[in-house]
């Protein structure tokens, strides 16, 4: 998947050091086309997981959230934002403080039906504008320590399975820094695209590799039967034509692509448990535009929300019962607009969270307010730690108990934006 940000030399140093990072982090690729297979073994893994898969939508490029969850009822707003504020006879949903950007109108549906909720002023426990270390604390989540894994890898640890498709980066070869660790996921581009290279029906490379390994040490006989029991598993999936449910027509693109296949996999019962996709495009430094087609922040919200939007209709609510949508993003943007009409790297931002368990339909959180006064430094200030955010979502619909190994020293947050289960 092809994300763009902004051209500046902290964004290509993090493209570049992303690269190397991944490359040298990676477990076994075993020559597999369009995937990358981490086979590392799972540490206090719970076969018997009963609670929802969480697909993590990364908005990469600094997302702003101000755009998006418009604060209508702060006259700072529009001050700061006198050619690129959403008017509020234009917003749609919200409340008589907040509004939807009406490029989101895909998604009105489940807002409006309670499946669909933000959460406002969120953000990393201290500012960090640069692309690449932003990301990095994002997906590591655990300041202050040691820890170099992803904090969805650890979360695996504690409850998947072992089986390398619990966890899938789709859309991506690549998968991102929140996987790395020693709990098992796969990269994979596209499902249709995931063969190992080589194999064919005169040259059985997979089978062949079956048998090799047969009398090998315990270690090694299991991680040649992870790759190879996840190629037979995608086989099937290729051997049967995939229809979008529900009149679902999802859009051609990497999002929509991406969230096909996340939904391939959670119908068809494939052990998954978490799927990670991104969205890029964010870094609006100029003309992001009015809340207009052909404006650069509402035609990318459309498509975001049109994705989306066919990922839920394709579910359906049975499957969408069982999934929990959250998205992220390393920074918000600056709350006034510069001479360009874009907004430069901020802090404080919005996440939205779908699942068919989400008491949606409103914005959560504490909101702290746009005047000078009331900013970080020029930055819509962060109350909610999204790890928090995420931990609550973690506690009540995954079954992770203990929290602090997740994300140390973070306390779930109250918002009460999923039921337990």
């Amino acid at each position: 998947m092809t994300t763009s940000v902004c051209g500046c030399e902290d964004n290509r140093q993090a493209v570049l050091s992303r690269r190397r990072l991944l490359a040298a982090g990676a477990g076994v690729a075993a020559g597999v086309a369009g995937a990358t297979v981490d086979t590392g073994l799972a540490f206090a893994a719970d076969p018997a997981y009963a609670g929802d898969v969480l697909v993590l939508i990364s908005l990469r490029g600094g997302f702003d959230g101000l755009s998006a969850v418009v604060p209508a009822g702060d006259p700072a707003y529009y001050a700061a934002r006198p050619a690129i504020g959403v008017p509020k006879a234009q917003l749609i949903g919200g409340d008589a403080f907040f509004g939807l950007n009406p490029g989101l109108a895909p998604l009105l549906p489940y807002w409006t039906g309670g499946k669909l909720a933000a959460v406002h002023a969120v953000g990393q426990p201290a500012p960090n504008r640069s692309h690449f270390s932003a990301m990095e604390e994002l997906e590591r989540a655990a300041p202050g320590t040691s820890l170099r894994t992803g904090w969805l890898n650890r979360m695996l640890g504690t409850v998947g399975s072992g089986d390398p498709f619990q966890a899938v980066a789709m859309g991506t070869a690549m998968p991102a820094r929140v996987l790395g660790g020693p709990a098992p996921y796969v990269g994979v581009t596209a499902i249709d695209r995931m063969v190992l290279t080589g194999d064919q029906a005169d040259r059985p490379i997979a089978a062949t590799m079956t048998r090799l390994f047969e009398d090998a040490p315990t270690s090694l006989r299991g991680t040649a039967g992870q790759l190879t029991g996840g190629l037979r598993q995608v086989a099937k999936l290729r051997a049967q034509a995939y229809t979008p449910a529900n009149g679902a027509v999802y859009p051609g693109s990497d999002l929509g692509n991406a969230l096909r296949d996340v939904a391939r996999l959670i119908k068809t019962n494939s052990g998954l448990l978490s799927a990670t996709v991104d969205s890029g495009d964010w870094d609006m430094h100029e003309n992001l535009g009015v809340a207009a087609p052909g404006k650069r922040m509402y035609d990318q919200l459309k498509a975001f929300a049109t994705a989306l939007a066919a990922f839920a209709a394709d579910l359906g609510p049975d499957h969408l019962r069982r999934v929990t949508v959250i998205t992220i993003s390393e920074f918000g943007r600056r709350v006034a607009q510069n001479g360009s009409g874009g907004l430069d790297h901020g802090y404080g931002n919005a996440m939205f969270v779908l699942g068919g368990n989400v008491k949606g339909g409103k914005v959560y959180g504490r909101w702290p307010g746009l005047t000078e006064a009331q900013l970080r430094d020029g930055d819509l200030a962060v109350t909610t730690d999204y790890r928090a955010v995420i931990g609550e979502i973690l506690r009540s619909r995954c079954g992770v108990a203990d929290l602090n190994g997740v994300f140390p020293g973070v306390t779930a947050a109250g918002l009460g934006i999923v039921t337990a289960r």
